[in-house]
């Protein structure tokens, strides 16, 4: 039995994000760049279409944008590469794919849903991950199609120290994952998360969102979350699965638990960021605990928001 209630959320990362920081140019273009991203995957949701393909969609919108530290926008490694992760679910059988570390892959969202839907596997890694993109006739990009001034000198800034930047503001707090999660007319919830990472990371270091259940996790039981932060704390926290675990063992609201979790699990260990989520009745959450994060939502109620600050219209 279909269901009517829909929704769609997204965000492209939570930090220091303050108003006074902020160009009327660079705002509009970032609201813009949301605005988008949003209608890629709510067209697919309107029209019926599986909440898998509308994150999908939403995710690869926010990759092709330089504004955001995933796909395209990608901050530079300590090597002066640019490495990606990034992790897709679905909640009906809890199929999940995931890439780390993989090189000049326009959509990286992409590799991961086809890791999901052509291996036995969950998560590959670095050259393997590229490898199987080649095989896959996965599209890929010169050097030059990463490349963005404002990160170079950004990784400039720190390349000779053992500094990590969590991506390019110059105050070092924003973090620049980009995600999706939907629940669409059939009751089925998705999410997707994507991220070049931190700026200047070192030894291969991967975060939480291409981990399942750390920054990314769906359940049609329960809920679909998509996380972005210091992803070493959301790891340490599973934080994706720690608000499915407590709507469903503790029987929590998808508001409480994510609540719970952002402004109470996360910060115990000093930890900071947000994640958005949706769940089985179409609710939608989307809790920080920093001064901003870029995120937007949409439901078929007619709800809709383009948010950057805190506050509810931020």
């Amino acid at each position: 039995m279909s269901q009517k209630k829909f929704a769609l959320a997204l965000h492209g990362g939570a930090g220091t994000i303050l108003p006074s920081s902020m160009t009327p140019e660079k705002e509009k273009a970032y609201r813009e760049a949301l605005e988008e991203a949003l209608e890629s995957g709510w067209k697919i949701l309107e029209s019926g279409g599986s909440a898998l393909d509308a994150v999908e969609a939403s995710v690869m919108s926010l990759e092709d944008c330089p504004l955001f530290n995933a796909g395209r926008g990608a901050v530079f490694t300590h090597e002066g590469k640019n490495e990606m992760d990034a992790a897709i679910m679905e909640g009906r059988g809890l199929d999940a794919g995931a890439v780390a570390m993989c090189t000049g892959i326009k959509n990286p969202v992409k590799l991961a849903r086809l890791v999901m839907e052509k291996t036995d596997h969950v998560l590959l890694a670095g050259p393997g991950a590229d490898r199987f993109a080649a095989e896959m006739g996965m599209e890929r990009m010169p050097d030059s199609y990463f490349y963005d001034e404002y990160r170079w000198q950004q990784w400039q800034s720190v390349k000779e120290s053992d500094r990590m930047m969590l991506d390019h503001q110059s105050d070092d707090r924003k973090f620049g994952t980009v995600g999706a999660v939907a629940l669409d007319r059939e009751g089925n919830l998705a999410a997707a998360t994507s991220t070049g990472g931190m700026t200047n990371k070192k030894y291969g270091r991967i975060g939480d969102s291409p981990i399942i259940g750390a920054g990314t996790y769906a359940n049609n039981l329960t809920c679909a979350i998509s996380c972005t932060g210091s992803g070493e704390y959301f790891i340490r926290t599973n934080t994706a699965f720690h608000v499915h675990a407590l709507m469903q063992y503790a029987g929590l609201s998808l508001q409480e638990a994510c609540e719970k979790v952002v402004h109470e699990i996360l910060p115990s260990i000093g930890g900071d960021g947000g994640l958005i989520g949706v769940d089985a009745a179409g609710n939608v959450c989307l809790p920080f605990n920093t001064e901003g994060m870029y995120r937007a939502f949409r439901d078929s109620d007619g709800k809709v928001e383009i948010a950057i600050y805190s506050g509810a219209h931020g």
